[in-house]
């Protein structure tokens, strides 16, 4: 499959954080989308390309990588100050001139556009995709060995070496407002919640939390057979939840 090319840009934060990012035209400025990847993510790699990729024939993509990961510079404080880099993305495609922008967030990037939304208000739409409903979630054997490279040194080393992903430590002072309470502040920006019935990280009650908090208007999908975040999505169905922003943010 050919990707859509992407341009590159240099973003900063409010807190002065230079992040990695690129832009993907398609021609018109009526929609933005932007991209928020998960933890060890990075929009350079081939299922988020592939991802944006599709969003791009619905509207441009604004995709980029958090603090901490790949080419941007800063540690990963795993959903906190993240906000911030989001926001900075969200900004830059309304600098482009997109006169609609929507955020599209992947685990910890839903979790992020969640708490993006519900604490710098202005985005179009939001759709957080196979992300927690709160924090230090350790039912799943995953989200074991994810608390093991943010807890431990070794594990912050391993993530550094094998996923560029750089963490930082001493843990959150004060603890960010998660996911399931900051949902409730995001109406009347419509909300999509979706999530895989065979998700190994995250159960679907983390998706029940979310949209039982959330205020209209807002859907749910439970997606069969989907596993989590951007290595299991596919065309399909990221077709679709572009299909869902574009009827959203028309109507």
């Amino acid at each position: 499959m050919d990707l859509a090319p992407a341009f590159g840009a240099m973003l900063r934060t409010a807190d002065g954080v230079r992040l990695d990012a690129a832009h993907t035209p398609n021609g018109s400025l009526d929609l933005g989308i932007v991209v928020a990847h998960g933890f060890t993510g990075s929009w350079r790699e081939p299922p988020t390309r592939r991802i944006v990729h599709v969003l791009s024939r619905f509207g441009g993509v604004v995709s980029f990588d958090f603090r901490g990961h790949g080419r941007s510079a800063g540690r990963s404080t795993v959903g906190d100050l993240e906000v911030l880099d989001l926001d900075a993305a969200v900004k830059h495609a309304r600098s482009i001139g997109y006169r609609r922008v929507a955020t599209v967030g992947f685990s910890m990037g839903a979790a992020v556009a969640v708490r993006q939304a519900a604490l710098h208000p202005g985005v179009d739409a939001v759709a957080a995709v196979s992300g927690p409903g709160w924090w230090w979630y350790r039912g799943t054997r995953p989200m074991r060995q994810v608390h093991w490279a943010i807890e431990r040194w070794h594990g912050r080393l391993a993530a550094r070496v094998v996923k560029r992903t750089r963490v930082a430590t001493g843990g959150w002072d004060p603890i960010p407002l998660p996911p399931y309470e900051a949902v409730s502040m995001i109406s009347p920006t419509p909300l999509l919640v979706v999530h895989g019935d065979a998700d190994p990280f995250f159960p679907l009650e983390h998706a029940y939390r979310l949209y039982d908090n959330a205020g209209e208007p807002r859907e749910l999908w439970v997606e069969p057979g989907y596993g989590h975040a951007e290595a299991a999505a596919t065309p399909e169905l990221i077709r679709k939840i572009a299909g869902w922003i574009a009827r959203t943010i028309s109507g």
